[in-house]
């Protein structure tokens, strides 16, 4: 019989019993019983002499007889009765007996009632327990079940997701098509002797889509999509996280055709012994082995696909990403131009768009975004647009938008002096002159003297015309160019220098020694790398600081040319605002005024103070 279909034995059945019990008891007592003689009767036998003997007891009193009676009884039970009211009785010559009256429903509300309680009580909150999980020991099952999966199961209806909700990642999709493809028609894509990967590893930035992606394949599929973090995995209890991969694929393979996703797999795959002090973490390690053993042992043929997701790759254990179980790694890396033109896209459909939105103009000013960053700048658009009362979300939202995720809030209550306002202004023009100056250069698209952020006094927005994978020297040697246009506008005008510039010297440091210790780009030092290159997923240093691999005099080498390309770069910067010292007067004067200035503004500014009136 199913275990599903029989009920059991639970509390009420237990109630039940001992209810019956009693009502048997009693009757049974009722029936063993001697018949019971009139209290009136017992007295005068007392009287007569005709008690052998007696037991009393809070009720009745029972015994036998010296001479047995007419019916030939030998033994006698009474219910006592009030010694008064007795004799009162007795003088009169009446016959009387006592009643015991019924205690059944005094027991069942004095001893019964309080236990059927206390098990309801305790019923209820092992269910609650079983449901919502209390306490660690929940997601299916009580304290008997903490080793059950807690990964949700998403069936077609409830993922909801296709491939055309999934923009910017056109070469993902098509390579995760052909898992769509073998979970609908397996016996079409094993004809040929191949098989499935068992294992797809979703690897790429924050915030690019894996996650999406993921889900986009079990709507596409319409199979079971069983999503888990990686973190779920780890619990207290020791072997719980073991139990939990054994009954995820054990869950997978009843509902197969499904999929499996793990999310942040490196929170359960990190590298055995690295990256930790004091050894390795035991129940870690244990539930990678037992995911490892998983991986091993099913069958691909099953129908269940295993779809991982992390945005740090170099820190997985080699076990995990070898061939047999990891079989593949797709990149989902930040969109390109035309990626975030779709991504775009995807999301435009759920505002509404003044005419003068170009999807393709707020692509351009959005280099590096990811999906996630462009779904929240759409979002910030459409609250200020809002916020400012129009009916329609218009390009200057987007850029009002842009603006506040790149540089900050704006602090118009922070009140500079005026000679700071000038510094800032002299600034941010020569930032914009330089640029607008050097061939292949960024378009400039705004500049404001607006303080927005913590520490930022004003900013300039530069449009790149197209996306860019590679840089020659000279480019970089251009953008140190414009980053260093800002102070060299102040020593140019005011004859000194600011603080203002200390984030402008710390990026064109870095694309310095970057240029010199990674790129071989200085003639001096030859074609030699000197400092290996950060992680590209993580956009942060390196935590653990690796020990200089070059000598004394490498390094004093190295210093020179960064600080010379640096000095060439300042030189540059000076030399351009130099011959535009004009164009930069006017156009300081112009951020004085106006406080924001658009590309328009510099256009005019350009036709207005033509270049020969610049030269000097």
């Amino acid at each position: 019989m199913d275990r599903n279909q029989n009920p059991g034995w639970n509390v009420w059945h237990i109630a039940a019993v001992l209810l019956l019990t009693m009502v048997a008891h009693d009757i049974w007592q009722s029936f063993k019983a001697v018949e019971p003689m009139p209290y009136s009767e017992f007295m005068q036998q007392l009287e007569a002499g005709n008690v052998a003997d007696m037991q009393v007891s809070a009720d009745r009193i029972q015994g036998s007889l010296k001479r047995p009676l007419q019916d030939g009884r030998t033994r006698f039970v009474t219910v006592r009765v009030d010694p008064q009211l007795a004799g009162a009785l007795a003088e009169h010559g009446a016959s009387f007996r006592g009643v015991i009256e019924s205690t059944l429903l005094r027991d069942l509300l004095g001893w019964i009632l309080p236990v059927l309680v206390f098990f309801g009580i305790w019923m209820f909150a092992l269910r609650k327990i079983a449901e919502k999980g209390i306490g660690g020991f929940g997601g299916g099952g009580g304290l008997m079940s903490i080793g059950k999966s807690r990964a949700k199961v998403y069936v077609e209806t409830g993922v909801g997701v296709t491939f055309d909700d999934v923009a910017g990642v056109d070469e993902a999709k098509e390579e995760l098509r052909e898992v769509v493809g073998f979970l609908k028609n397996p016996d079409e894509y094993g004809r040929l002797g191949a098989r499935i990967p068992k294992g797809i590893l979703l690897v790429g930035p924050p915030g690019t889509g894996k996650t999406l992606l993921a889900r986009a394949v079990a709507g596409e599929a319409g199979v079971p999509f069983f999503s888990i973090n990686g973190s779920e995995f780890v619990e207290m209890f020791v072997g719980v996280g073991a139990a939990r991969v054994r009954d995820l694929f054990e869950q997978a393979r009843q509902k197969a055709p499904a999929i499996i996703f793990i999310d942040e797999i490196d929170a359960l795959g990190r590298a055995r012994g690295a990256f930790g002090f004091g050894g390795g973490h035991d129940e870690k390690e244990q539930t990678l082995n037992q995911l490892l053993a998983e991986l091993d042992g099913f069958d691909p043929k099953s129908g269940v696909v295993l779809l991982a997701a992390t945005n740090r790759p170099e820190i997985l254990d080699p076990a995990l990403l070898r061939a047999g179980r990891f079989d593949r790694q797709v990149l989902v890396d930040r969109p390109d131009r035309k990626g975030r033109v779709q991504i775009l896209g995807v999301h435009l459909r759920k505002v509404k768009l003044a005419p003068d939105v170009d999807p393709e103009q707020v692509a351009a000013l959005t280099p590096g975004f990811t999906g996630a960053d462009i779904a929240n700048l759409v979002n910030e658009a459409a609250l200020l647009a809002t916020r400012n009362g129009r009916e329609a979300v218009a390009l200057a939202d987007f850029t009002g938008a842009i603006e506040r995720i790149v540089a900050g809030l704006e602090k118009r209550n922070r009140l500079l002096n005026p000679l700071e306002r000038r510094i800032v202004a002299h600034h941010e023009m020569g930032h914009a002159l330089v640029a607008m100056a050097l061939p292949g250069a960024d378009v400039v698209h705004k500049i404001s003297i607006i303080p927005r952020g913590i520490g930022s006094l004003g900013y300039t927005i530069q449009r790149p015309t197209e996306d860019r994978f590679l840089m020659t020297r000279k480019e970089l040697e251009r953008k140190m160019a414009v980053l260093l246009g800002g102070r060299a506008a102040e020593q140019l005008v005011l004859g000194e220098i600011s603080t203002g510039a200390s984030d402008d010297l710390a990026k064109v440091t870095d694309i310095a020694r970057s240029m010199v210790m990674q790129y071989g780009m200085d003639e001096t030092l030859g074609n030699l790398v000197y400092e290996a290159p950060r992680s590209a997923f993580l956009g942060v240093p390196d935590q653990v600081a690796e020990p200089r691999r070059h000598s004394e005099e490498s390094a004093r080498r190295i210093d020179e040319a960064v600080r010379g390309l640096v000095a060439d770069a300042f030189a540059e910067s000076l030399a351009v605002l130099t011959r535009q010292r004009a164009r930069l007067e006017r156009g300081a004067a112009l951020l004085l005024e106006r406080e924001t200035l658009e590309q328009k503004d510099l256009q005019a500014l350009c036709a207005e103070i033509p270049a020969q009136e610049t030269e000097q």
